[in-house]
């Protein structure tokens, strides 16, 4: 399994929960080395097995060097998890320049389509592969829109829904399948990225179930996406937003 942006929030906790589950994981991370490594750690530590891989997904020489690198010490890919994803200081969409978007646009949507093209290539039944699974990490947000905040984060995940479901049908008889979870107000440390750390502690109260939700929650909606329990399941979005 490949989980971008795996050295912390969900990203993290997906990783650590797959490996319980038997997967050999790669790590993946931009900058933070020392996250990562922990990650790795607490995997080995548990009898699991786990590399650390520096990548910027918005880079796609890098993105082809951690595939080749996955290759090389793993053998083959079974699961990606596209979860790797930027924001911005919160903003209104007439304060946001063009710097901004295409930064936002090119992790958020770009990465996740040139990261699903190289499982693509590597899972297809087409391409000589066995399938696989591919699980894209949306946010409520696509569907909220986020108005006053993060606009532009929101189009970035809508476009990520759209590809989940096109992406799904494209490969559906490639033996892969293609879901995404859409998270809601997580206690993660994106929101400080944003400007308010305690976002969620302001929001949890007009939530259905009044709580911000854990990253665990939802990287164990990741696992079940990826899982043979989700045979028949593909272009699905899996809502885990506490019924927002």
């Amino acid at each position: 399994m490949i989980v971008t942006g795996a050295s912390r929030g969900i990203g993290a906790a997906t990783a650590i929960l797959a490996a319980e589950r038997g997967y050999a994981v790669c790590v993946n991370y931009v900058r933070n080395r020392l996250r990562a490594d922990e990650v790795v750690a607490t995997i080995r530590k548990a009898g699991g097995r786990a590399i650390a891989i520096a990548a910027d997904v918005a880079r796609e020489h890098e993105i082809l060097r951690m595939y080749e690198t996955v290759d090389r010490e793993f053998g083959r890919v079974d699961v990606l998890v596209n979860n790797a994803g930027v924001i911005e200081t919160q903003a209104r969409v007439e304060d946001v320049d063009a710097a901004r978007l295409v930064r936002l646009f090119n992790v958020n949507v770009v990465g996740s389509f040139l990261c699903a093209r190289e499982a693509i290539r590597r899972m297809s039944t087409k391409h000589g592969g066995t399938g696989g699974s591919i699980v894209n990490v949306s946010s409520v947000a696509a569907r909220l829109g986020a108005s006053g905040e993060y606009v532009d984060y929101a189009a970035t995940k809508g476009a990520i829904d759209t590809f989940t479901v096109g992406l799904a049908r494209e490969v559906a008889n490639e033996g892969i399948r293609v879901n995404s979870v859409r998270p809601g107000f997580i206690y993660t440390e994106i929101h400080a990225e944003g400007g308010e750390p305690g976002r969620v502690d302001r929001i949890k109260d007009s939530l259905p179930m009044k709580r911000g939700g854990e990253a665990i929650e939802v990287a164990r909606a990741i696992l079940w996406l990826a899982s043979d329990e989700a045979s028949y399941s593909t272009g699905s979005i899996l809502e885990v937003a506490g019924g927002r």
